[in-house]
């Protein structure tokens, strides 16, 4: 190796997590932290204007992955993730939402996860939070993470929050409050109309401090171990192999993708699985990949009339006018408007969130919009399919195989099926209704059953919510212990989406950010 040197921490992972366990361990003047990102620094435009997220997809700020052929859509999905500063944290949509009080008291009661209850995390919410209109009890108002109501909300989403209420459902100002269920507006992960990653939250604000070293394109290739105690990693930089040690501990704040794959790259995984690729057994655990699952979504799109597109701002004139004013459609994230809601009755908390936005946006936003259009999407959040993610090669450049399982359990694509027809039926509701043109995807609405299931198969994609794949708990195929350490080893801690048993009801950041500041207070024994 072409250099070795010594920390007390070593993160792998710049991104949601990464970012946040940088600041908090640095906080010690102490201890010395080097942080590893296998992408570059967030400088392109896109990433800070909040409307361009999707052009970042498939650009060289994209790991670009994707699934294997999916059994009961019958087609591959593309699943981008964040390769950069700040990671998916600065190529989301940028909707913070906490989730629901049950997910975490299901952590807790059903999966051992001790310490991981609603109770015991809310104040991790409220210390990362710096929300400009809601505060306590429930919302933190000077935490780094800012959080505000979007400077520019297209007339079509406002429409169709007044459509959903008049269709039933009860308007909501706040999803992370006292209730979940509703319709309204979501609040993002902005400041001042501009994107606020946690590189901006949080790394940023540390970057100046003697003790923390960052490291971009230095993409990880295997945690090292001496015996079954992790003492460092090896890293690639610039096609030159280097290490560097960990007197204290190495942390992994890779993601549902990348944090399993290191697992098994470093020995760390289903033991059979890995002497198939060749790759010595430190400590068999089973459940590294498993449990993998994500939020499908599925669409119900009309052509517009008489109102504007926010795709009509993609021009000269109107980046200008972002630039200038930090305002206007460009300051749009897209997913504007939504809502919670429960497609059967009796359950405990809902199953189905819906994303709204005031334009075509399908197949991951990669199609060029051909009309004026408005989108509504269906999004399963109480997920009963569970999938598992797989090595391709112990080459640690190959990317490896996912297969969320979309579907597998029948009740998903049923509730998925009963969403659309709810949100058909918005349509038709209210105030959006002379907004709407005609049927865009499907083309018609009176579909019978069938084509109706024909539709969400074609059409289904990831939310961009992937977990589960170094689940926390005490079973066992649990990978991390409730203090996040990895069974079977020493000096080892995953931080980050993987280690979630099941995935939160709503968006995924505000939670890994949550998970990563509780983290740092376990690792310095607070």
């Amino acid at each position: 190796m072409a250099g070795q040197d010594s920390f007390d921490y070593v993160i792998v992972g710049a991104g949601s997590a990464g970012c946040v366990l940088a600041n908090r361990l640095s906080e010690d003047p102490s201890a010395q932290v080097l942080l590893l990102e296998a992408g570059g620094e967030d400088t392109a435009d896109e990433i800070h204007i909040p409307a361009a997220f999707a052009a970042l997809f498939k650009t060289r700020w994209d790991w670009n992955y994707e699934t294997v052929e999916q059994k009961h859509t019958g087609k591959r999905e593309y699943w981008p993730r964040g390769k950069m500063l700040g990671g998916s944290s600065s190529m989301n949509a940028m909707i913070y939402i906490r989730g629901n009080r049950a997910d975490y008291d299901g952590w807790r009661d059903r999966h051992g996860a001790a310490g991981w209850g609603f109770d015991d995390v809310l104040p991790y919410f409220k210390k990362a939070e710096g929300n400009q209109r809601l505060g306590g009890p429930l919302h933190g108002t000077d935490g780094p993470l800012h959080v505000e109501d979007r400077r520019f909300t297209h007339e079509l989403s406002s429409a169709w929050v007044d459509s959903a209420v008049s269709w039933g459902l009860k308007r909501n100002d706040d999803f992370n409050g006292e209730t979940q269920e509703g319709a309204g507006l979501y609040q993002v992960t902005c400041k001042k109309g501009q994107r606020w990653s946690t590189a901006d939250a949080y790394l940023r604000p540390a970057l100046s401090r003697p003790n923390l070293t960052v490291r971009t394109h230095a993409q990880t290739t295997r945690v090292l171990f001496e015996g079954t105690r992790a003492v460092g990693v090896s890293y690639l930089d610039g096609g030159t192999e280097h290490a560097a040690r960990a007197a204290s501990e190495v942390v992994l704040c890779g993601g549902a993708i990348n944090s399993p794959q290191l697992l098994m790259l470093s020995g760390v995984g289903p033991a059979e699985h890995l002497r198939e690729h060749g790759i010595d057994v430190v400590a068999a655990l089973s459940g590294v990949g498993e449990n993998l699952h994500d939020h499908p979504a599925s669409p119900i799109i009309w052509s517009t009339r008489g109102t504007s597109d926010v795709a009509d701002s993609a021009t000269p004139a109107g980046l200008i006018r972002y630039q200038l004013t930090k305002r206007g459609p460009l300051a749009s994230n897209i997913g504007e408007a939504g809502a919670f809601f429960s497609t059967v009755d009796g359950l405990a908390a809902p199953n189905m969130q819906i994303h709204v936005a005031p334009t075509l946006f399908y197949d991951n936003g990669m199609r060029e919009p051909t009309v004026s259009g408005f989108t509504s999407a269906t999004t399963l959040v109480d997920v009963a399919s569970r999938g598992r993610l797989r090595l391709k090669s112990g080459n640690p450049l190959w990317k490896p195989e996912i297969d969320p399982a979309y579907y597998a359990d029948p009740a998903d694509f049923e509730a998925t099926l009963s969403a659309l027809r709810s949100l058909i039926e918005i349509g038709k509701s209210g105030p959006l209704a002379r907004f709407l043109d005609k049927p865009f995807l499907p083309d018609r609405h009176d579909l019978d059953d069938d084509a109706l299931a024909e539709h969400a198969r074609q059409n289904t994609q990831t939310l961009y919510h992937p977990v589960g794949t170094c689940a926390m708990g005490t079973g066992e195929h649990a990978v991390v212990d409730p203090a996040l350490k990895v069974r079977g080893v020493e000096g080892l801690r995953v931080v980050d989406a993987s280690i979630m048993p099941v995935v939160p009801r709503g968006n995924t950041n505000a939670p890994t950010v949550m998970v990563a500041e509780k983290a740092a207070d376990l690792i310095r024994g607070k």
